[in-house]
């Protein structure tokens, strides 16, 4: 599992284990590794010695780290210049080490002809807002050419507790990370800036207090969360989930909501709405019930809202499905449906799955503001519902009403910009909490298994929703292979 603490957190370790070195160490630490993943680059279009490496420089450790860098580049050979962003600011140990490794200090970018590889260590995990103009004038001349661009820790002009860019931000191919992730760095936007990132042991983890800010689930997490069936089981042991979902003018809806959660390994899914013969059309094992969905008999979970429609029935189904003594997901028609101090008096568990728009509505915000603070957003509407929150996007996050750690999904594409993905989703998601997985964990392992199907259907080509729920059964052996 991947963590990621906060920049206060991840200063006071690294004071703590600062305390505990020799004066210099944690830098030097930072900085080799640093120039090992830069000398990696280098090496996959040409090699180290010979090469020209520009350096962005600006004031603080940040900088340090990449002048020390940059003086072991230049000892292995490489042409090193460094442009400095605040010369009189500049780290003086990391400069001297610059110089002395042969190294050069220069005004501008402008004149050095073509790079091979461009290293922003302008600012570090402390920045706020975006590039200021000088900077941004140095990023642009800087990055004109075709050479990768390696970030310093974080991208500067990102930030690093909340992943968004409130300005011009640097553009990375890689960023080095040092000790531990930092929240920016797996969360959109500011993730999109990363690049690939790269992790740094310098030591800090000991010095890391227990839960993190922010976790991202892995092969292995995610294969230890999903159910197996024993040889004891039966369809009622591997979880009956009800959907509700689809309306005459949405019976797709139903259709896709009824296909996550029968390829989610569900042991029967029951459905009520008015789509029934187009669900029995495609899954003829379905279980179908003309009425309420309170009188479709015993479920484990409900999933309900998808392609409801507004009509009065649309919100009966949502009225009853909330009264249900067993956990709920909803979704689509249903977050604008429900009542808000219902889905807070509930006492069995609710999960809600809206994307920003539908999040936006929710928390009475403009939808921008949710796409550039999304986890803030994800906090506000668990705390503000009571609820376990499957805050859909470029980045998918969980959050707990309580103070478990944030999770964000990592295997999430722009495949699953299609009409009918969150259907899936939810059917997915609802059948692993009829299976008894807690609702975070339960939205966590959906959200995985639904980015790998989606990758595995779609294989850098177009991928429709049904598709992906096909696809489903594969991203679970993928998983637990």
């Amino acid at each position: 599992m991947r963590h990621a603490y906060s920049v206060e957190t991840v200063r006071a370790a690294e004071q703590a284990l600062t305390a505990r070195l020799p004066e210099g160490a944690l830098m030097r630490r930072a900085a080799a590794g640093l120039a090992v993943a830069c000398g990696d680059l280098l090496r996959r279009t040409g090699r180290v010695y010979g090469s020209r490496v520009l350096l962005l420089v600006g004031s603080g450790d940040n900088g340090g780290d990449t002048l020390y860098a940059g003086a072991a580049l230049a000892r292995r050979g490489a042409g090193v210049r460094a442009v400095l962003t605040a010369p009189d600011k500049a780290h003086p140990g990391g400069l001297a080490a610059l110089r002395a490794a042969g190294g050069q200090v220069v005004d501008a970018p402008g004149d050095l002809g073509a790079v091979d590889l461009v290293v922003d260590g302008i600012t570090g995990i402390g920045g706020r807002g975006g590039l200021r103009p000088d900077a941004e004038r140095l990023v642009r001349e800087a990055t004109t050419g075709r050479a990768p661009v390696l970030a310093v820790d974080l991208p500067s002009g990102v930030e690093a507790d909340t992943g968004q860019v409130r300005g011009p931000a640097v553009r990375a191919d890689a960023t080095v990370t040092f000790g531990t992730y930092k929240p920016g760095l797996l969360i959109d936007p500011a993730a999109e800036y990363a690049g690939a990132v790269h992790l740094v042991d310098i030591g800090l983890g000991p010095e890391l207090p227990a839960r993190p800010d922010l976790e991202a689930l892995q092969y292995a997490d995610v294969a230890a969360l999903l159910p197996v069936p024993s040889g004891e089981s039966d369809k009622y042991r591997r979880g009956v989930v009800g959907v509700a979902a689809g309306s005459e003018r949405y019976p797709g809806a139903a259709v896709l909501a009824v296909a996550g959660a029968l390829h989610g390994g569900a042991g029967a899914v029951r459905y009520s709405g008015p789509g029934a013969d187009a669900v029995i059309a495609r899954f003829p094992e379905t279980l179908v019930h003309p009425g309420r969905p309170s009188e479709a008999g015993r479920v484990q979970a409900w999933v309900v809202g998808p392609g409801l429609g507004d009509g009065s029935d649309a919100v009966a189904a949502v009225t009853d499905v909330l009264a249900a003594d067993v956990p709920v997901l909803v979704d689509a028609d249903g977050l604008r449906l429900m009542d808000g101090d219902t889905v807070r008096a509930r006492t069995a568990p609710t999960v809600l799955t809206p994307h920003a728009g539908e999040a936006a509505a929710l928390l009475g915000v403009a939808r921008e503001e949710v796409e550039a603070g999304r986890l803030d957003a994800v906090r506000e509407l668990a705390a503000r519902f009571c609820a376990t929150v499957l805050l859909k996007g470029s980045t998918t996050l969980i959050a707990r009403d309580g103070d478990a750690p944030v999770r964000v999904n990592p295997t999430g594409t722009s495949w699953l910009a299609t009409a009918g993905s969150g259907d899936v989703l939810s059917g997915l998601t609802g059948s692993l909490l009829a299976a008894g997985l807690e609702p975070r964990d339960a939205a966590s392992a959906g959200a995985y298994l639904h980015g790998l199907a989606a990758r595995r259907a779609s294989d850098g080509a177009p991928v429709a929703a049904r598709d992906v729920a096909g696809a489903i059964p594969a991203a679970w052996r993928d998983v637990c292979d």
